[in-house]
């Protein structure tokens, strides 16, 4: 074993950084008998460095970042700071002197994954970013290394940790959204301002990344179609319960059925009580790959937190330092596919629609003519009412979302529809 250390840099040192700071000591010996030479926290750039960090020589800690990755002795940069700036600037930096990059950062990925990889191949080093999607669990280095001679069809999966806590608790109690958003963030797993969570921002980087790996071509985070979670109801539990489905907030990547075009996308959807990803409770995180080999695999685990994410940004450290110590570098962009996005409009699944009514005759006869004029097929209706109002639930076969929504925009010109109360997709069937 190499006894002179390989030299690590840490950018950021907050719930994740502090975690992967604290593994590389108290695992120091194992880490160095894996790789084949010890490791050396060798700066820990910051922002505020009069606070006390616990385990870390202060001798350690800087303010400047930039010096910190130009110093030309640094092995590899861990990336833990999060954003768009600085962290571009100071990954390609670090590239230019030499360094190779473990990045837990999915929004930078996201929007500029393409150019941070061609400065990694432009210099010779790696760019590895395991704990961007998905916490601790092992999914970027499946898709892009374990599955490389597969063909990936489809990936559905639960990425966000404080959306599937606050729809399970909306599920299993009864509870509205706010009451539930209100557990998860005195719990700590919900934001000041969860924003960036349940409007699905978090999960359509993910998205983003995920779509780009399984299909072999670029995916931005403005391919994605996203929509929140903030508009799910109590009443949409109780039509899901009906279905034999629950909700959740999905981020779903898929070839068309042609072969010819992607589509990646984000939004609340039911999934049958009888897909595994309707078991995934609390905060946990859960990725389904559907593959022409392998079939059917599923991924799961804690999707966040200081040590689970540490985990998987520590097992990108020891296969990059084993990289370096060999003279290799490991799997880059792989976007020869190059195909198209396709936009929302052209994806085709099924749609529960809930329409508020008139209670008298012919409401329902006026309402499938406009499905049929539309060219989207009825699975099932349910009406109940009373008093003259109604509520009426449809749904579909399989249908284009531009379709549907034509069909909704012709349902709202009927005087006898008072209003569409709720529109969800139905996944994982």
């Amino acid at each position: 074993m190499r006894t002179r250390p390989l030299k690590v840099a840490l950018l950021g040192c907050g719930v994740v950084g502090s975690e992967v700071a604290r593994i590389m000591t108290t695992h120091a010996d194992d880490l160095a008998q894996r790789i084949g030479a010890p490791i050396e926290l060798a700066g820990v750039a910051v922002r505020r460095p009069s606070k006390v960090r616990e385990g870390i020589d202060p001798a350690l800690v800087t303010t400047d970042a930039t010096a910190l990755v130009k110093r030309g002795d640094i092995d590899v940069v861990v990336e833990v700071i999060g954003g768009i700036e600085p962290a571009r600037t100071l990954i390609t930096t670090a590239f230019e002197h030499g360094a190779s990059v473990v990045s837990a950062n999915k929004a930078l990925l996201a929007q500029d994954g393409a150019a941070l990889h061609a400065a990694a191949d432009q210099h010779g080093r790696d760019l590895y970013y395991e704990a961007a999607v998905a916490g601790a669990i092992p999914l970027i280095r499946p898709l892009r290394e374990s599955l490389a001679g597969d063909k990936v069809n489809r990936v559905l999966g639960i990425v966000n940790g404080t959306t599937n806590f606050i729809l399970d608790k909306m599920d299993s109690t009864g509870a509205g959204y706010q009451e539930a958003l209100d557990e998860a963030t005195a719990l700590g797993y919900a934001e000041a301002d969860p924003t960036a969570d349940v409007e699905g921002f978090d999960a359509a980087a993910k998205a983003a990344i995920l779509a780009g790996i399984a299909f072999h071509s670029r995916v931005r985070l403005d391919d994605v179609y996203r929509e929140g979670m903030t508009e799910v109801t109590a009443a949409d539990f109780a039509s899901a319960k009906n279905m034999g489905c629950t909700i959740k907030l999905l981020a779903i990547c898929e070839r068309a059925g042609d072969g010819g075009s992607v589509t990646a996308r984000v939004h609340p959807a039911m999934i049958p009580l009888t897909h595994p990803l309707a078991s995934v409770r609390g905060a946990y995180n859960a990725v389904f790959v559907e593959s022409d080999a392998s079939g059917q695999l599923m991924f799961y685990g804690p999707g966040a937190g200081g040590a689970p994410t540490a985990s998987a940004v520590l097992g990108d450290l020891v296969a990059v330092c084993r990289n370096r110590l060999s003279g290799a570098t490991g799997p880059g962009e792989s976007a020869y596919a190059a195909l198209p996005v396709s936009p929302m409009g052209d994806v085709v699944t099924r749609y529960h629609i809930s329409l508020d009514v008139a209670d008298k005759p012919g409401v329902l006869a006026q309402v499938a003519t406009v499905f049929a004029e539309h060219g989207v097929s009825i699975d099932t209706v349910r009406q109940t009412g009373k008093d003259g109002e109604a509520s009426l639930v449809v749904v579909t076969h399989r249908a284009s979302d531009a379709s549907l929504s034509g069909t909704v925009e012709a349902l709202r010109k009927l005087d006898t529809v008072r209003g569409v109360a709720s529109i969800m997709r139905v996944e994982g069937e």
